[in-house]
C-alpha cells in the first residue's frame, strides 16, 4: 500500500472507504431532457470508482429546483431506475457513491417553469456580471426570483426529504445535501441574498433553520452517518459573499457538528475567486467547531491534498476537474503516475450522446499501452 496520508483507508460511518481521495460533484450534463441517468453515465462513474468515494454531480430534487440543461434529476421513477443502474456499476466496480442532492434557487430561469420566476430567499436578482443562465436557448441573462413564502417552504423541505427516499431505493450509499455555490440553501444561509423578515430572516440563526431543516428531513430517511453537507463560504461563484460569512457559517458548523454526519465538505480553497470580506476561512478553523469528518475542496493537487491530511486540518480531499481526465486519478496519485492535462471547458458540458470529452479519457496503463 502507498504511503501517501490520502491513500490511508477511513471509516465514514458504517462504510469503508479504501482511500481519502473523493470525486467531487461535476456538472457533466449528459442527462437529456428527461433527466434520467444513461448507461454512458454508468460508464463515466464506474470509470472513475479507484476514489474512495464518488460524490454524483448535482442532481435536481424537483421540476421546481431545475435550473441547467441536460442535469439529472431524482424525482421520478424513470430517474431512479436510471441512478440505480450508474449504482449498481460502481458498485460493481468497487466503489462507493454519494448522490449530491441540489436546488437551484433563483440561479434558474423562467424557461425551465413555464415563463415563471425561479424561487429564492429573496427576490434579489444574481448581477449580469456574474454570468448567466445556462438554458436550452443557449445562456439568458438572469431574472429577479420569487420569494419562497413561509408556507411553501415546507413542502420544499418534503421535496428533499422525497428525493432522499429516491435515492435511497436507488441503491446510493448515501448522499450530500448542497448547502453551497450560492444555490438556494446557500441563498437562505447568506445575508446578501436572504433579506427575509420571517422566521427565515434576520438572524444568523433563523438563516440557518432552512438548512437544518432539510438536513433533519434527510436524516429521517438515512441514518445520519449516511448524509454529508457541502458549504462553501468563501466562494463567490453565482454572486455570493456575505459581510458576516465567517459568522454564519461558523454557526451552521456548530449546528451541524453533534448530528452524526457523514462529514462536513466545505469549498475551502480559493480556485473559483473568493468575495474578500474578510480572511478566507479555512479547514483549520472548522475544525474547531466541527466534531466530524471534514472534507477539503477546489484547487488540491496531491502534495496540498496530502498536506491538509497530515496536519490533521482534513480526513478527505474532493478532486474534480483532475478526475475528468484522469478516470484512475487515485491510481495515479497511489503510484506517482503523471496526470493528464485538465480537459478543455469547452467539453464539460456537452448534451451527448457521444462519448466525446465524457468516458473517452484513458486510464494512465490504457494511455501508456497505446504509446
Amino acid at each position: 500500500m502507498s504511503q501517501s496520508p490520502l491513500m490511508q483507508p477511513l471509516m465514514l460511518g458504517n462504510l469503508e472507504l479504501k482511500n481519502r481521495v473523493v470525486m467531487a460533484p461535476l456538472t457533466r450534463a449528459r442527462a437529456g431532457k428527461d433527466r434520467v441517468p444513461t448507461e454512458m453515465m454508468a460508464e463515466y462513474y464506474a470509470q472513475r470508482a479507484s476514489a474512495g468515494l464518488i460524490i454524483s454531480e448535482a442532481t435536481v430534487i424537483s421540476e421546481q429546483a431545475i435550473g441547467w440543461i441536460n442535469t439529472p434529476g431524482i424525482y421520478n421513477d424513470e430517474q431512479v431506475a436510471g441512478w440505480a443502474n450508474v449504482v449498481r456499476s460502481v458498485h460493481a466496480a468497487g466503489g462507493k457513491m454519494f448522490l449530491q442532492l441540489w436546488h437551484m434557487g433563483r440561479s434558474s430561469h423562467s424557461s425551465f417553469h413555464d415563463g415563471q420566476p425561479p424561487v429564492s430567499a429573496s427576490a434579489i436578482k444574481i448581477s449580469p456580471s456574474a454570468g448567466e443562465a445556462h438554458t436550452y436557448d443557449g445562456k439568458q441573462p438572469y431574472e429577479t426570483p420569487r420569494a419562497l413564502t413561509s408556507e411553501e417552504i415546507p413542502g420544499v423541505v418534503a421535496d428533499y426529504r422525497a428525493a432522499a427516499a429516491h435515492a435511497q431505493a436507488a441503491g446510493f450509499d448515501g448522499v450530500e445535501i448542497h448547502a453551497a455555490n450560492g444555490y438556494l440553501i446557500d441563498q437562505f444561509l447568506q445575508s446578501k441574498t436572504n433579506h427575509r423578515t420571517d422566521l427565515y430572516g434576520g438572524s444568523i440563526e433563523n438563516r440557518y433553520r432552512f438548512l437544518g431543516e432539510v438536513v433533519a428531513a434527510v436524516t429521517e430517511v438515512f441514518d445520519a452517518s449516511q448524509v454529508g453537507v457541502r458549504l462553501s463560504p468563501n466562494g463567490v461563484y453565482n454572486d455570493m459573499g456575505s459581510a458576516d460569512f465567517r459568522e454564519q457559517f461558523t454557526y451552521a458548523a456548530e449546528q451541524l457538528s453533534p448530528l452524526g454526519l457523514a462529514y462536513l465538505h466545505v469549498v475551502d480553497g480559493l480556485a473559483f475567486g473568493f468575495h474578500e470580506n474578510g480572511k478566507p476561512m479555512t479547514l483549520a478553523e472548522f475544525r474547531q467547531v466541527f466534531s466530524g469528518l471534514l472534507m477539503g475542496n477546489c484547487g488540491y493537487d496531491q502534495e496540498m491534498a496530502e498536506a491538509a491530511i497530515e496536519s490533521g486540518a482534513a480526513d478527505l480531499i474532493a478532486f474534480g476537474r483532475p478526475f475528468i481526465s484522469n478516470p484512475d486519478l487515485a491510481e495515479r496519485f497511489a503510484h506517482q503516475w503523471p496526470l493528464a492535462p485538465i480537459a478543455d471547458t469547452k467539453l464539460w458540458y456537452g448534451a451527448g450522446p457521444d462519448a466525446q470529452g465524457y468516458t473517452d479519457f484513458p486510464t494512465f496503463a490504457e494511455a501508456s499501452a497505446a504509446r
